[in-house]
């Protein structure tokens, strides 16, 4: 009987690779196991239990770090495996949401929601759709020419935005947006509470003045009260752009003092 020993070397290649993805498989379960692990024997020493989402290698002190592989927002086993519903004390996401459908962007705040103690919050970032900066939507829109925006689903404004939250129950306070005029709206926030690195102030692209990017931010409390947005008495300040930021069509410089009725 003649071998075909090109045939045979094919199935012993096709059985190597196998078992090479098996262990593969087998390596990153384990992986995801020890991460896991670890969260929650850091958890158990938190006086605070303050999460990251969607964090990649973001790090705050005071803050414990998540990401897809142990922790998907959709997956209510994911969050069952980890921590017991009401027992987080805020969560942040920054330049997390967009990357969702609308009806999985849904999904996971009403997570969010469930696993949020009493009086916890949950600060979240988007981009901002009413950015009056051309080169600003183009790089953020969904398939659009920034990185990850070939990832991005929805170009949230914050009326969109804020409603999504209150619709599960929260109650949202809107920290940083533009308005449909083109005004800049920004109410104090902390950083400690969760730091937002895509913001007027902490944006290195704004060191000059110019906000050349920007984030709709909110923060969205578990609370009592009625479902509400929460439009607390801020200032507008109007940016001046320059030639690297193409003039919107509305722009003059100036600020006053803004109500929620002016909003609207």
């Amino acid at each position: 009987m003649k071998i075909d020993k090109a045939t045979t070397l094919g199935k012993f290649s096709l059985i190597i690779d196998r078992i090479s993805k098996k262990f593969k498989s087998s390596q990153n379960h384990i992986a995801i196991f020890k991460k896991k692990l670890t969260l929650k024997r850091e958890l158990k020493q938190c006086t605070k239990k303050r999460i990251i989402v969607g964090a990649g290698g973001t790090q705050y002190e005071g803050w414990l770090s998540t990401d897809e592989t142990i922790l998907n927002l959709l997956f209510d086993e994911d969050w069952a495996s980890l921590f017991r519903p009401d027992s987080l004390d805020a969560i942040l996401a920054e330049h997390v949401w967009e990357h969702l459908t609308p009806e999985q962007a849904v999904i996971a705040a009403s997570n969010c929601f469930k696993y949020l103690k009493l009086g916890g919050y949950l600060r979240v970032a988007v981009p901002d759709g009413l950015h009056p900066g051309e080169d600003y939507i183009s790089w953020v829109m969904p398939e659009g020419i920034g990185p990850g925006s070939d990832d991005h689903k929805v170009l949230y404004t914050h009326k969109t935005f804020g409603s999504l939250f209150s619709s599960v129950g929260f109650t949202v306070s809107l920290l940083e947006y533009f308005d449909q005029r083109g005004f800049f709206h920004e109410f104090a926030w902390n950083p400690v509470d969760g730091m937002v690195r895509r913001s007027k102030r902490f944006d290195k692209r704004n060191a000059d003045g110019v906000l050349r990017y920007t984030s709709i931010i909110i923060d969205a409390k578990k609370s009592q009260s009625a479902d509400r947005t929460e439009c607390a008495s801020h200032i507008i300040t109007y940016p001046i752009f320059n030639s690297l930021m193409p003039q919107h069509p509305k722009n003059f410089a100036g600020s006053r003092a803004c109500t929620c009725e002016s909003d609207k």
